[in-house]
């Protein structure tokens, strides 16, 4: 009766939501089986600690053995003392300053400046091979071709990658697709190098497409200088957000837009983008704008941060309501001209390549083709010859500030002053007037750009056209547009 009466031990089985702790045999934040429901001998807030804790101490160990792999894979290497003594300095100083504060902010704004600086240094590169090369006007069709044939040639030694904009493959890199050696620092030297070279030789190219790729490089470069030592860009999303702002500083450090950068990296990133991403990038187009402005400040004299094309449009009067229905068709029209550039670029990029025999010849002599093309731009544009209706006597950049000139050009002599006079020359020949000469502008333009396009070098028509347009309307409308009792007088520019 004795043992009868002893109570029986009940041992609990776990439950099956039961959760434990790794480290130790025991139920997680220290469950206790009861009657009913069970409790915890543990608060949250002390749990949580503890399993932050061993979740850092786990990455630690992680990110050890990757270093180590890593080391391993790459031949176990050692770069010295000095190389290991400076990276544990730079990443303590990072992970206590930077990275306290934000590393994207810094990551940003560094894109941004240095971007800034390339573009400057680069800018300064093909304005003095721009003087250079319109200063020798007997041989100008020469130092084209050989401006061409040194870019093909570097570009081709280099790392042929650089060939192009970029902007199709940095395309398939966004959606996804891992391209081996597409961002690395031998194509950022042929892409600079070869770029400077093209359009100081005044072929009818732009760099806003390569300069998506460099940025792109340049961030890539950053990323992996941060990685070495803060391993949290070394996260494939992470890559991808750094590209997308890299995207809006490229165009940025071009024109001076930021907001036009932002636009860009989404319309490149289309399928898919992150609403995080709109402050990445246009903080990082921000600061790549505004050094790349106060750069000309410090270094070409300028008085304050002006736009890179100045505009003529007054504060209080921008425009009159009738002229909406004019812009809407000069976009009509520009859209349909950029349809037909892209149809005509293809079918002649198609045509070459189903030219077998003509495609094999090319290959075997890379440097017949982009001697031919520069050779045949530089005649077409030739100033004493046809370049004389189109303005070719001036640079590029001369050419768009005209352009965007707020005086009219249909005016006679007398009504210029001698400076607007001076611009308007470039434009008038004996025997053809404004019109005459700004639509062989723009149908020079359109298809030697074309042409230039296919040329092995690194490459990227709307102001000519909305020019054309403002002298029509003054023509039309020589008293102005009447809106009620007010009339406004039609100014191009």
């Amino acid at each position: 009766m004795a043992e009868s009466s002893k109570k029986p031990v009940i041992v609990s089985a776990p439950q099956p939501n039961q959760s434990y702790d790794e480290d130790e045999n025991q139920p997680a934040m220290g469950y206790q089986q009861t009657l009913m429901y069970g409790r915890y001998s543990r608060s949250l807030g002390d749990y949580a600690k503890e399993e932050a804790k061993r979740l850092k101490l786990i990455d630690r160990q992680r990110q050890k053995e990757y270093r180590k792999r890593k080391r391993e894979l790459s031949g176990g290497k050692d770069r010295g003392a000095f190389y290991r003594h400076s990276s544990k300095c730079i990443g303590f100083f990072w992970r206590h300053t930077f990275a306290k504060i934000g590393e994207d902010w810094i990551f940003l704004a560094l894109l941004g400046i240095i971007m800034a600086l390339v573009s400057f240094l680069m800018d300064y590169g093909i304005d003095t091979c721009n003087k250079k090369h319109l200063s020798s006007v007997p041989s100008l069709g020469v130092s084209t071709s050989v401006f061409s044939f040194i870019c093909s040639g570097f570009v081709h030694v280099i790392d042929p990658q650089a060939i192009g904009s970029g902007i199709p493959e940095m395309k398939t890199i966004l959606r996804g697709v891992a391209l081996k050696e597409f961002l690395t620092g031998k194509i950022l030297i042929a892409k600079a190098v070869g770029l400077t070279a093209t359009l100081g030789s005044g072929m009818p190219l732009g760099k806003e497409g390569p300069f998506v790729h460099i940025a792109s490089i340049v961030a890539t470069l950053l990323t992996k200088l941060v990685t070495s030592f803060q391993g949290i860009y070394a996260n494939e999303s992470r890559q991808s957000e750094m590209l997308a702002a890299a995207c809006a500083v490229g165009v940025a450090c071009c024109f001076g837009s930021p907001i036009g950068g932002v636009l860009f990296s989404i319309e490149v990133t289309s399928v898919y983008f992150a609403v995080r991403n709109y402050w990445r990038g246009f903080f990082a187009a921000v600061c790549g704008a505004m050094v790349f402005r106060l750069l000309s400040i410090w270094f070409e004299n300028n008085a304050t941060i002006i736009a890179v094309f100045l505009t003529g449009f007054k504060m209080d009067f921008p425009y009159d309501p009738q002229e909406l229905f004019v812009f809407a068709m000069i976009g009509v029209f520009c859209g349909m001209g950029g349809a037909l550039y892209v149809y005509l670029h293809r079918c002649y990029v198609l045509w070459m390549r189903r030219n077998k025999k003509l495609t094999k010849f090319l290959q075997k002599n890379r440097f017949i083709y982009p001697f031919l093309v520069s050779l045949f731009i530089s005649s077409v544009s030739f100033p004493p010859g046809l370049g004389k209706y189109a303005a070719s006597d001036i640079g590029t950049h001369a050419q768009i500030e005209i352009l965007f000139s707020n005086y009219t050009w249909t005016s006679s002599q007398d009504q210029l002053s001698v400076d607007e006079f001076a611009h308007v020359k470039h434009w008038i020949t004996g025997r053809t007037n404004v019109f005459v000469n700004l639509t062989i502008y723009i149908l020079q333009t359109f298809f030697l750009s074309i042409l230039a396009a296919t040329l092995p070098v690194p490459t990227g028509v709307g102001a000519a056209f909305g020019r054309m347009v403002g002298e029509a309307m003054h023509v039309w409308f020589p008293d102005g547009v009447r809106h009620g009792s007010v009339t406004s007088y039609i100014m191009p520019g």
